[in-house]
């Protein structure tokens, strides 16, 4: 597999933006690159797919069978374009198991890691850190660092001399600079469609990457990797209907884009609307899908969409599946109370009360197992991730019965009425053997 994994000792050392600066530095010399992203991150995506003008896939060593990591990984880079994937939290951090680490994704894959060091507060410490990253596993390489926020150019040869005496190589050096910072809100990153100079400061951040980079080296490691069998046609999670309309903006913003791809290999014909425009789904849609997003910030303007409403309203009293997860459970639901603690009315086809105002983070893998006469039939994998709290559940079918990381019982999740269904989880596989 030819390939980098842009990792880091711990989380706020920068990968975000050297990935974004790598992505599009690598696009502007006509390097053909597949962005991914390490574990459950729906956020982060979005962000490389505009860096690098190609779609980003999930890649979660925690929730994700190999034999789709390995298949997904595959057809992603057809035309032997180099995966960049970009890891989460620190190198060795997992699971509450302890299991899914981004080093257990490049040990896969055979990517070599590139180590984003948060240079601002060391100098010759950085030698030792990079040395027990480097040494600690045998079947993770950690081929260079890139050294991000460095402050001067007497702080960068301390830390260069430091690294020539563990003979690690120094890939790239970034300026320490305030506008290669981010903005982010409750669940991470303000969402790449709402970053209103997002392309100034993907150039930007390429031109920082770009300054001291060694591309030739980059290249040539990011070409060592191991070759990896794939399995193309594996078993996959099944659609949720032969003509799927998915709704897609600000609001419901965090659909895997590894799953949609998934669906359109199993023939199913997949299409977007915008609840927030007021739009209807596709008049011949057999299924519904209500993805994940930012619905608390913008329960106003859906409490007020009448023809996304009616839309709803008619196809559950016609049979037709429709699906939430997450943000688009809470709009399934009755009401949705906002952070000022405000009601605003939703759909009102589960009995569901949500509320931000009464937050608290909900967080973590899960194991979910489908309930008789739910709309899925097998064991699998999913992530929990909110600040919302639910008020109140009427009477309904329970959808899932859930576990956490470590196999404790969560007890049951979600609700169901008739083909109308939502929980908090965000599937993202079967489950292999051992889930």
């Amino acid at each position: 597999m030819s390939g980098l994994l842009i990792a880091a000792p711990s989380s706020g050392a920068g990968k975000t933006t050297v990935t974004l600066g790598l992505l599009r530095a690598l696009r502007r010399r006509g390097i053909p690159v597949a962005p991914g992203k390490a574990g459950p991150d729906y956020i982060d995506p979005a962000f490389h797919a505009a860096a690098s003008g190609t779609l980003c896939l999930n890649f979660d060593p925690w929730a994700m069978r190999p034999e789709l990591i390995s298949a997904n990984a595959t057809l992603h880079r057809s035309g032997d374009r180099i995966l960049v994937v970009e890891a989460m939290m620190g190198l060795f951090d997992g699971a509450a198991d302890g299991k899914g680490t981004a080093a257990d994704l490049a040990a896969q894959l055979g990517l070599s890691v590139v180590l984003v060091i948060d240079a601002s507060r060391m100098s010759q410490s950085v030698a030792p850190l990079v040395a027990g990253f480097a040494g600690f596993r045998a079947d993770v390489r950690v081929a260079g660092v890139i050294l991000n926020r460095v402050g001067s150019e007497r702080h960068e040869g301390m830390l260069r001399q430091a690294l020539e005496a563990i003979r690690m190589p120094v890939i790239a050096v970034i300026r320490s600079d305030k506008a290669l910072a981010l903005p982010a809100r409750h669940l991470g990153l303000v969402q790449a469609g709402e970053h209103a100079s997002l392309e100034g400061f993907i150039e930007h951040a390429a031109d920082a990457v770009s300054e001291e980079c060694n591309f030739e080296f980059l290249l040539r490691i990011a070409r060592q990797g191991l070759n990896r069998p794939s399995a193309a046609n594996i078993d996959r999670l099944p659609p949720l209907g032969s003509r799927i309309a998915v709704a897609r903006d600000i609001a419901f913003a965090f659909s895997y884009e590894h799953m949609l791809l998934g669906w359109r290999r199993r023939g199913a014909a997949i299409s977007f609307f915008s609840p927030l425009a007021d739009e209807a789904p596709a008049a011949d849609a057999d299924a519904i899908y209500l993805p994940g997003g930012y619905p608390e910030l913008h329960a106003g303007t859906l409490s007020q969409a009448p023809n996304f409403r009616a839309a709803l309203v008619d196809a559950a009293a016609r049979g037709i599946r429709i699906y939430g997860e997450c943000g688009g459970y809470m709009v399934l639901g009755e009401g949705l109370i906002d952070a000022e603690g405000k009601r605003h009315e939703m759909l009102g086809l589960l009995p569901v009360v949500t509320s931000y105002a009464a937050h608290k983070r909900h967080l973590g893998y899960r194991h979910v197992m489908p309930l008789d006469g739910a709309i899925f039939k097998r064991a699998m994998t999913a992530h929990e991730f909110h600040y919302s709290t639910l008020i109140s559940e009427g009477e309904g079918e329970r959808l899932f019965q859930v576990r956490d990381a470590l196999g404790t019982d969560l007890g049951p999740a979600g609700l169901r009425r008739g083909q109308v269904a939502g929980s908090y989880m965000h599937l993202i596989d079967l489950a292999g053997i051992s889930a």
